[in-house]
């Protein structure tokens, strides 16, 4: 008997059979079926029944999430009062394994009678359902990946896969920014990501530590301890960047400085340290400090000028859950 391991294993490479078939079936149909979803004045609405149906239910919130408004409205309720949620200009996205879904199939006389268009996700490319809609994407698969070859695992999955490249390739003709996407995603730690700024963390005014290149380390050493950020930024009388000084240039001034104290800022410093631009997203604050071959704990926020405005430590985005 096989072990727990190799019957997962098993199942994990029937999945992925499944998938690499599906690669060589993206054609014509495939760019018809975007075109249909792209072109509609309304909104997309997505159907099936079972494991199908959960897989409609997350295409169309896959869709929403990504600028294509879309619902999911089970096909016996909409035959039973739900038809007031389909209107003019809507799409239909109906997914069944079998293609002679009932229900499915009812509901998709409603758009037909409506005069709405219609792709079906089916997995038997010789079904009614495949015949009767406008465009149909052939989901089908040589076994599940059930042991029992009874259970939509396979199918389901071929079928969540195409939902995804469609709302993929939307994405992409929509024209749909990372911008947009924060301002559907406002809570939690992924809102905190995308709509964060570098601006809304800093710190700024009398939080920030600075320096002129002709100040000694005498007196710069009471910005970098009482100001408390692991730097003091260096900057010209008119607030523009010359480096940056931190605990390790600190560290390498006394060993290479007999009187290290009286050496100015300009000789000690870090120039052209890596800096952010004030109105960039924090993520990438982060991004810039960890992703590199020795990271960094804090970086010089700058201004749309070029002009020192703030600075932000790795400490402030950890804090803020990024």
């Amino acid at each position: 008997m096989n072990s727990t391991c190799d019957l997962a294993k098993e199942v994990i490479h029937k999945e992925i059979s499944a998938l690499e078939s599906l690669l060589g079936r993206i054609g014509r149909n495939f760019e018809d079926a975007v075109s249909c979803l792209f072109e509609a004045k309304g909104k997309v609405i997505t159907t099936g029944l079972g494991k199908s149906g959960i897989i409609a239910s997350k295409i169309a919130a896959t869709f929403s999430s990504t600028g294509t408004p879309s619902i999911f409205i089970h096909p016996v309720e909409a035959l039973h009062g739900d038809l007031g949620m389909v209107q003019r200009g809507d799409v239909g996205l109906l997914l069944s394994n079998s293609g002679e879904t009932p229900e499915v199939l009812g509901f998709l006389q409603v758009f037909k009678r409506f005069g709405l268009k219609t792709v079906g996700i089916v997995g038997r490319p010789h079904s009614s359902l495949a015949r009767d809609c406008d465009v149909f994407l052939d989901a089908g698969v040589e076994s599940e990946a059930c042991p029992l070859n009874l259970a939509p695992t396979s199918s389901t999955t071929v079928a969540m896969v195409l939902g995804d490249a469609l709302a993929g390739c939307l994405v992409t003709r929509k024209g749909f920014s990372r911008d947009d996407f924060s301002r559907l995603h406002p809570s939690g730690a992924l809102g905190r990501r995308l709509l964060l700024r570098v601006k809304d963390l800093m710190h700024s005014g009398d939080e920030l530590p600075l320096a002129q290149g002709d100040t000694p380390l005498r007196k710069a050493l009471a910005a970098l301890t009482g100001k408390a950020m692991g730097a003091v930024i260096v900057v010209t009388p008119e607030c523009e960047l010359l480096g940056i000084f931190t605990d390790g240039d600190l560290r390498r001034a006394v060993q290479n400085y007999e009187n290290p104290l009286e050496v100015t800022m300009d000789r000690l410093m870090t120039a052209n340290p890596v800096v952010v631009h004030e109105h960039r997203m924090a993520a990438e604050a982060l991004n810039l400090m960890e992703n590199r071959p020795s990271q960094i704990s804090v970086l010089p926020v700058l201004d749309s000028q070029g002009k020192v405005s703030g600075i932000i430590r790795v400490h402030d985005l950890v804090q803020a859950g990024l």
